[in-house]
């Protein structure tokens, strides 16, 4: 039987984005799957209530370290000093990680890591300095000491073989779940009246104000379209912008100011899943500016939601949606956007959903698994 560590000591619950969801989506398909094993989840001891319902299934046993994943610099050094001993005592040999952050040393215990992408080499900037030199010292650890990596689209895969010479034959491609219930949705009508808008009227983003997902290109599109295209009936005057909160939503809501935007542009801030899901559904199109993604899944949630998108041809954004979106050629050039956006075509229709299903991602990572289980036998 297969038997396997899953190292969760990284998780710090709703502080850690896309790579949180991603990992409780896949322990979420495992539960669905047939196939007989035995997961060994490797928590904290301020992360264990969150994942305590998975043991209800017999095949998943949690193991808790005597650690706190919020004191990161403490979990890393345990994790290097000791997560292989605390491995071995539970008679394991093989240890999962869902994120690239692992031991720098094996200490007798084989990897299987995932990265999600390598930000931290392109946008620097966004990063202290240690995280950054951490990064790439575990990126290496990866390529020389884990058995196998995962990427989550081969955009990455790519990126890691051209930035850091990983061995192809190593990698797999696994796309994440993307998990959506289109009808977990709030009345369009109360939407409606809390944002002074009418069903396809509006365009709608998903964001943060960080430079690679390139906010600002839209407020220059919202304003060449009020300017210049204000009588024709094929563009919308209003955007909504879901996900910039804080000192970054305060930025931003400068800089609609300075531009006379403040009845055009509207931050949400952060929303439930049934209002996300509502603003999908009824946008004229959804915009996606980002230019540097290892994943990308709002466009994938949009074109589900039925949504027509708009979007750009920068790193994997092509191939997650599968090139049915609509996709303009310069991510920065505000005309080019107007021009994609007269008459976009919706092709949320074509795209292959299975393809995101959790069940099915859940069972490649575990044939993955039981293919290096099945070498060290």
């Amino acid at each position: 039987m297969l038997r396997f560590g899953i190292n969760l000591l990284w998780v710090r619950p709703g502080k850690v984005g896309g790579t949180e969801f991603m990992t409780r989506n896949l322990l979420d398909g495992m539960i669905l799957l047939q196939e007989d094993f035995e997961a060994v989840l490797i928590v904290s001891e301020d992360n264990a209530d969150t994942f305590k319902h998975y043991s209800q299934d017999k095949r998943f046993k949690l193991v808790v370290a005597g650690i706190e994943s919020a004191n990161i610099s403490k979990r890393i050094i345990w994790q290097n000093l000791h997560l292989a001993g605390f491995l071995k005592k539970n008679g394991l040999e093989l240890c999962f990680s869902p994120v690239y952050d692992r031991p720098v040393m094996n200490f007798g215990i084989r990897y299987i890591t995932t990265i999600h992408d390598i930000q931290a080499y392109h946008y620097p900037q966004y990063h202290p300095l240690h995280e950054v030199v951490y990064s790439k010292l575990l990126w290496l650890t990866d390529k020389w000491k884990s058995d196998f990596n995962v990427t989550i689209s081969d955009y990455v895969a790519k990126d890691l073989v051209k930035v850091y010479h990983f061995n192809p034959k190593k990698m797999a491609t696994i796309y994440n779940a993307v998990v959506l219930d289109k009808d977990e949705q709030t009345s369009f009508d109360i939407l409606s009246k809390k944002y002074g808008i009418e069903s396809k009227s509006y365009y709608y983003t998903v964001g943060q104000l960080i430079k690679h997902k390139n906010i600002p290109t839209l407020i220059k599109v919202m304003k060449k379209i009020i300017k210049e295209h204000s009588l024709e009936r094929d563009y919308c005057h209003k955007l909504l912008i879901t996900g910039i909160n804080g000192n970054a939503a305060d930025a931003i809501k400068k800089q609609i100011k300075e531009e006379g935007l403040e009845d055009v542009i509207e931050l949400t801030g952060f929303i439930d899943t049934a209002d996300r899901n509502s603003l999908y559904a009824n946008a004229k199109a959804f915009l996606f500016p980002s230019v540097f993604e290892g994943f990308g899944i709002p466009p994938i949630e949009a074109m589900i939601m039925g949504t027509t998108v708009v979007t750009t041809k920068c790193a994997c954004i092509p191939e997650v949606t599968q090139n049915v979106a609509e996709y303009v050629d310069d991510p920065y050039d505000a005309d080019d956007w107007i021009k994609h956006m007269k008459n976009p075509v919706n092709n949320s229709a074509k795209i292959d959903q299975e393809v995101y299903d959790k069940k099915r991602i859940a069972k490649m990572y575990l044939s993955c698994l039981g293919r290096v289980w099945c070498k060290y036998k």
